[in-house]
């Protein structure tokens, strides 16, 4: 192909370029708020299941949406104004514990402890040597170093706090505005596809919407029940911290696959710390999250999430690390509704016009 003006061609071709790295940077440095308004988006499709059941009820839309949304405040003030002293007082009891195996006389009693067991278990490990190597190692440490790197670490994390609540409050914001226009959104979306194809898309997002809200009511339900039976259990069986444990187990519970797993591992670690838990205790809770994860994951789950799509298990695991690779914990939340909405499109869309070929 002969070109007539190639300095016509160089322009347009960079001036393409340029917009192109324009809309690049602008998504990086929107990124925080599309993370908003897409986590929004998230859960206004997890409270809209709610507020219709509460229209079919005979209560206008306003009152649902103003009953749905005091509901949930109300149920996550009243868990904070019960739970956080709790919470906060073990945690403090926690800090003293971690305080005293740090003293010099208790680590020495506990150093004491591992080298009488690893000699009576092990006598061919030369423990005399790897003791003398790590104290070697820790006295290269340059302690100064270390102090500020922790107050570096401390002052970040103070910050991530603080960035983190005030997100929230936007997240609660936008939720709250989401869910009470829920309808007007829809319809806005649906104005723009062809009438002559309207119905059909309409009947698809409609289905991809209730997967997605079932999905969500789902995951906390789960949340809720493996919180609450934690703090049962392990009150029972005087495990350490209960109340901390079971909202570890609750958020935990929240992340799809791996999460129950990951929170579970962590209460049974939790339970062997010296001084407030025992081996004995470890081995019980041990045992119930076994079993509990059968349970949840052949009985609980399948009866909750019934009425959400139905997805392969190959398709969790890759849905869940791609999400999490892109948008870390969120993305691995909502990897698997959107995994369930590409089926969706998939078997009631591609499949049949192949069929048709």
């Amino acid at each position: 192909m002969k070109i007539h003006n190639p300095f016509r061609v160089a322009l347009l071709a960079t001036l393409g370029v340029g917009v192109g790295l324009l809309l690049i940077g602008s998504v990086q440095n929107l990124s925080t708020i599309l993370l908003y308004v897409g986590t929004a988006l998230f859960l206004s499709l997890g409270l809209d299941p709610v507020v219709s059941f509460l229209e079919r009820r005979g209560l206008p839309r306003w009152a649902a949406v103003l009953v749905t949304i005091l509901g949930v405040l109300g149920i996550f003030a009243g868990i904070i104004v019960m739970v956080v002293p709790i919470i906060v007082g073990q945690i403090a009891q926690l800090v003293v514990q971690v305080e005293q195996l740090l003293q010099p006389d208790r680590w020495n009693e506990v150093v004491q402890q591992v080298q009488d067991w690893v000699s009576a278990n092990l006598p061919w490990l030369r423990l005399d040597d790897v003791w003398a190597g790590v104290q070697q190692w820790i006295s290269t440490l340059d302690v100064g170093s270390i102090s500020t790197m922790i107050g570096n670490s401390l002052l970040t994390v103070g910050g991530a706090v603080a960035a983190g609540l005030g997100g929230a409050f936007i997240v609660l914001i936008l939720t709250i505005y989401f869910t009470a226009s829920t309808p007007s959104l829809k319809s806005a979306v649906y104005q723009l596809v062809p009438a002559s194809k309207r119905a059909r898309f309409i009947e698809l997002a409609e289905k991809i919407t209730d997967s997605v809200g079932y999905y969500v009511m789902g995951q906390v339900s789960l949340g809720v029940i493996n919180g609450v039976l934690s703090a049962i259990f392990l009150s029972i069986i005087q495990a350490p911290f209960p109340a901390v444990l079971a909202v570890i187990a609750f958020f935990f519970s929240l992340i799809p696959l791996v999460g129950t797993l990951t929170g579970s591992t962590i209460i049974v670690l939790s339970c062997l710390i010296p001084g407030v838990g025992s081996p004995t205790i470890a081995i019980i809770a041990l045992v119930y999250y076994l079993v509990y994860m059968q349970i949840e994951a052949y009985v609980i789950s399948p009866r909750i999430m019934n009425r959400a799509v139905s997805v392969p298990g190959s398709v969790v695991v890759i849905s869940a690390l791609a999400g999490g690779a892109l948008l870390n914990l969120l993305g691995a939340l909502i990897a698997i509704p959107v995994a369930a909405s590409i089926l969706i499109i998939y078997r009631e869309v591609i499949i049949p016009r192949q069929n048709e070929r």
